[in-house]
């Protein structure tokens, strides 16, 4: 078993609770961290034989680009995506930072993060 981070991934996105936020977008920051089995990986060097990063980092980049209110949403629906696109994650979790919130004050960013599979 493995953990396979992709970190810092930045993106411009429309998400966010007031209409503004959804129709000129605002910075957010997306880690991403997921264990499967890489045996067959560190055996073959063959990237048919594990998680193809990039891919994951599109379907991330494709959910990013989609309107939504909450981050809470964003991650459920990264979360999702990844355990139902890729074979062999066998736990995850995603953290999305909104930066520079407007929240009427001075704050370097707004995180939620998410589990899978969810502790009780």
């Amino acid at each position: 078993m493995a953990l396979i981070t992709i970190e810092g991934m930045e993106f411009y996105a429309p998400i966010g609770h007031f209409v503004e936020e959804q129709i000129i977008g605002t910075h957010f920051e997306v880690d991403l961290a997921f264990e499967t089995n890489t045996l067959a990986a560190e055996k073959s060097d063959n990237l048919e034989d594990t998680i193809d990063y990039s891919a994951v980092y599109r379907m991330v980049k494709r959910i990013m680009s989609e309107k939504c209110n909450l981050l809470e949403h964003v991650c459920h629906k990264i979360i999702s995506a990844l355990i139902s696109e890729f074979d062999g994650v066998e736990s995850a979790e995603v953290k999305v930072s909104k930066l520079n919130p407007a929240m009427g004050g001075k704050m370097e960013r707004v995180s939620v993060v998410k589990f899978w599979p969810e502790e009780n």
